[in-house]
């Protein structure tokens, strides 16, 4: 069978062909930034090392608008992850997350909370302080200077609002932490 003159088999052939190298290089593309390592991945026990960075460059420019901030959690184990979870359900408290163990950035090394430290040493997680009397809420600014330094806020999610949290995702969703994909230690912002 012809169309136009050319036979329809070799033009399927180089159509798979080519589906198939866009594939490759989409593959590529979108995948060359991680590590894969399957089931057996291993689970981080520190933070990654953009994350740790960044972290630091929060606490020094938020200390510049004269703002003293505390890094109240970063890695988390699984099993504390599963504490947390139960609070509100079945152990005394506020639920304060809906994430179980394995389901946080937080689990991944990829993730920060933080709180602001008053003027007596205290720590708030009062939204509206504005400790260093710029009459803008500190915790607006260290929101802003996050942002900037590429973070994602909890603040901004749709359903449970999580002010404290903060995370980096490098892209990579929470089921393709859980199958075994990780960012590479040199990933750029």
């Amino acid at each position: 069978m012809k169309r136009r003159g050319q036979p329809i088999i070799p033009t399927i052939i180089i159509s798979c062909l080519l589906l198939l190298l866009i594939l490759l290089i989409y593959v590529y593309f979108g995948y060359h930034r991680y590590d894969y390592y399957g089931d057996d991945a291993p689970v981080p026990n520190v933070l990654h090392p953009v994350v740790e960075q960044k972290r630091s460059e929060l606490v020094e420019r938020a200390k510049e608008e004269n703002i003293a901030i505390i890094i109240t959690e970063t890695i988390r184990s699984f099993e504390r992850q599963n504490k947390l979870y139960d609070q509100g359900r079945t152990t005394a408290g506020d639920i304060v997350t809906y994430a179980r163990g394995g389901e946080s950035y937080h689990n991944y090394g990829l993730a920060i909370d933080f709180a602001i430290e008053d003027a007596d040493g205290n720590l708030t997680w009062d939204i509206h302080y504005d400790g260093n009397g710029n009459h803008l809420p500190d915790w607006d600014e260290v929101v802003a200077i996050a942002k900037e330094l590429g973070f994602e806020w909890g603040g901004d999610w749709d359903s449970f609002k999580d002010y404290p949290h903060l995370q980096m995702t490098f892209g990579l969703s929470i089921k393709q932490l859980q199958r075994g994909f990780r960012p590479k230690a040199e990933t750029p912002e």
